[in-house]
């Protein structure tokens, strides 16, 4: 069980990316053996990329593979680290909650609606019901290694103490 907690937005990144390569692919097929396309495949496949981009923005936030801009933390004297680390924490906190939500009040009000997608007309809500969960993941995965930085800090501070 833990290891499915622990690995659970690289499961479901795994099997996204593994469901549009079979959808992708038996399109491809389809279109050279009839003449014809799956034109729904495009929509699942544009909301397959928008998942795997946010459950893939989960695992770079575990590692600390994203984006950063570290000149002033590497300017700044080493007491002010942690500083500048619970700042960077909070704001992204903030913004990942934030993203959260909204996203959660987008299923609500695309439920309440009735909203359909364009190719297959299903609820659109069926596309961004894992979004807030998504963005939930991000921010529990960024918290977890600002987490680990933290404790390297500290050990770092007691070596040159």
């Amino acid at each position: 069980m833990s290891f499915l907690l622990r690995e659970a937005e690289k499961l479901i990144c795994a099997f996204i990316f593994a469901g549009m390569t079979v959808l992708g692919f038996v399109n491809v097929v389809v279109r050279y053996a009839t003449s014809y396309s799956l034109a729904s495949t495009e929509e699942i496949l544009t909301n397959g990329f928008l998942l795997l981009t946010v459950f893939g923005a989960a695992v770079a936030a575990r590692k600390g593979d994203h984006l950063a801009v570290t000149l002033i933390y590497e300017m700044v004297p080493q007491p002010l680290h942690k500083a500048i680390l619970i700042f960077a924490t909070l704001m992204s906190a903030v913004l990942l909650a934030l993203s959260a939500k909204y996203t959660f009040d987008l299923v609500q009000s695309q439920m309440k609606s009735g909203v359909r997608s364009y190719a297959l007309q299903i609820p659109a809500w069926y596309y961004s019901f894992a979004l807030p969960i998504g963005f939930a993941f991000i921010l529990l995965r960024h918290l977890q290694y600002s987490l680990d930085c933290w404790r390297t800090l500290c050990a770092e501070g007691k070596a040159h103490a």
